[in-house]
């Protein structure tokens, strides 16, 4: 099947895959929008799954007051080359980052970096409730874990809703980056303050 050239700058646009990529996927689906598209997803995560053990020496620190300098977040961003870090795409994903942090005040990066015994007070905290509603003891390990999802879900950056999308996780970001950019990314250090708050 032949594929328009209007097709081909459709799917880049949507995807920010190469030229070449796209009018071949496009002729894989048939011309079907969504289906390449999807697949292009499919092709970046599985390319981007074999970088992740790259090493990032490059990036970029990122800063961004809120609310009239009433709160304050500085993201530092990783990457494997100063040619990725400094392109405006990844720039705006650093931002990007930067307004999640100031708005979800995440307080790690992802699940890994959540600390034993904090894990372990939600885990008590959850079969405390859990008892006190008369639960049964066969549902409480579940709800134990449903809380920790939870948890996980506010607390862990990489884990949140996408503030300006909330059916995407920031998780998905950071792969679709990886993905486009063809290089390894990490978040590597988060920190937000707020007039007043307590430390």
């Amino acid at each position: 099947m032949a594929v328009s050239a209007a097709q081909i700058k459709e799917l880049r646009e949507l995807t920010g895959a190469g030229v070449l990529d796209c009018r071949k996927t496009l002729e894989a689906t048939s011309g079907d929008l969504e289906k390449a598209a999807e697949l292009l997803r499919e092709r970046g995560l599985a390319a981007a799954a074999k970088r992740a053990d790259r090493e990032m020496r490059n990036g970029v620190v990122e800063l961004y007051s809120h609310g009239e300098g009433r709160v304050g977040v500085m993201v530092e961003v990783n990457c494997e080359t100063d040619f990725v870090a400094r392109t405006k795409e990844f720039r705006s994903f650093a931002h990007e980052l930067c307004l999640q942090v100031a708005a979800g005040a995440p307080s790690f990066i992802d699940v890994g970096d959540v600390p034993a015994e904090v894990v372990e007070q939600e885990k008590q905290a959850a079969v405390r409730l859990a008892n006190e509603e008369g639960k049964p003891e066969a549902v409480i390990e579940k709800i134990v874990q449903g809380r920790l999802e939870k948890f996980y879900e506010q607390a862990c950056l990489l884990r949140q809703p996408y503030v300006r999308d909330d059916a995407r996780k920031v998780a998905e970001l950071l792969q679709e980056m990886i993905a486009n950019t063809g290089e390894n990314i990490s978040v590597r250090r988060i920190a937000r303050w707020a007039v007043g708050e307590a430390k």
